[in-house]
């Protein structure tokens, strides 16, 4: 009978310490990438930030800003911005090794401008995005990630987060 207890307190103690690998917490990051407009040919550089809340090992909440792209066409300068806040979910493949949902709402923002002139539209609509990560240490993570921030854009971005 002892032995079955001690076996039992064995395993919620293993248990418990493998849920603690992931502490809850705040992360913050950087990524870089490349943005895919619909109406244009080639791929954009992309520069991001993004900070974050880890709930547990399955659930964050995590706000960004992103120059999808910036680029001049037939004399005109064009910047795309996003904002987005994004519920993550992630799924543990193997130890330090993630892959990940993201579900969220974001603002889209394109300014063109030539000579005197300029111009500047918005829009919201749903981002979702797919993506992989690697816990390189307790509290720096490697991530690449898919997203699709519009019916007619679509960004990679390798990126490197810090947990606090």
């Amino acid at each position: 009978m002892i032995k079955k207890i001690a076996a039992a307190a064995a395993l919620a103690v293993l248990a418990t310490s493998t849920f603690a690998a992931e502490p809850a917490g705040v992360y913050a990051g950087l990524d870089v990438g490349s943005t895919k407009l619909d109406d244009l040919s080639g791929r954009k550089t992309s520069v991001g930030g993004f900070v974050g809340y880890q709930f547990n090992e399955t659930f964050a909440v995590e706000g960004g800003y992103r120059r999808l792209a910036s680029f001049t066409d037939s004399g005109v300068d064009v910047k795309a911005n996003q904002a987005a806040v994004s519920v993550i979910a992630s799924l543990p493949v193997t130890a330090g090794i993630k892959v990940f949902g993201r579900l969220g709402y974001n603002r889209l923002e394109a300014k063109a401008s030539a000579g005197r002139g300029s111009f500047s539209d918005s829009t919201s609509s749903a981002v979702y995005g797919v993506g992989a990560s690697f816990d390189v240490s307790p509290v720096v993570a490697v991530r690449a990630e898919w997203q699709r921030p519009s019916s007619d854009s679509n960004n990679l971005s390798l990126g490197v987060s810090y947990k606090f």
